[in-house]
């Protein structure tokens, strides 16, 4: 790749994010027009606190529950699409730098991305 340099890659990198951030906002927004079109009239009860149900506490719970009918869903979705923008930008970073040949930067990118992919998939 005779045309790759530095502010290629902050090129497709600053693409990607916004991609990403605009692509989960108009999910997000989508899935909570959804919700308030199903729930708007109920009223909520603040005096107990119930926590986020099994279905949406683990990414694959998540996909699993995915569905036009399941509003909450489509919210979560957007969040956790949110959340791997960042994560696609250290990934996107690994390969950049593994073009490079910058091996200082290949292993610790690899270390933090290693980190992240850990702290989303695996449920605490």
């Amino acid at each position: 790749m005779s045309n790759w340099n530095d502010q290629s890659m902050e090129r497709i990198i600053s693409i990607l994010l916004r991609t990403g951030v605009i692509l989960s906002a108009v999910i997000v927004l989508l899935g909570g027009a959804c919700y308030l079109a199903r729930h708007g009239n109920e009223l909520p009860n603040y005096h107990v606190f119930e926590g986020a149900p099994e279905e949406y506490r683990s990414v694959r719970a998540i996909v699993h529950a995915m569905g036009p009918s399941n509003c909450r869903a489509i919210i979560q979705f957007g969040l956790l699409l949110l959340i791997a923008t960042p994560i696609g930008r250290v990934a996107f970073s690994l390969v950049g730098f593994a073009l490079e040949r910058d091996r200082t930067y290949v292993v610790l990118t690899t270390i933090v991305l290693a980190v992240l992919i850990y702290s989303v998939a695996f449920e605490h």
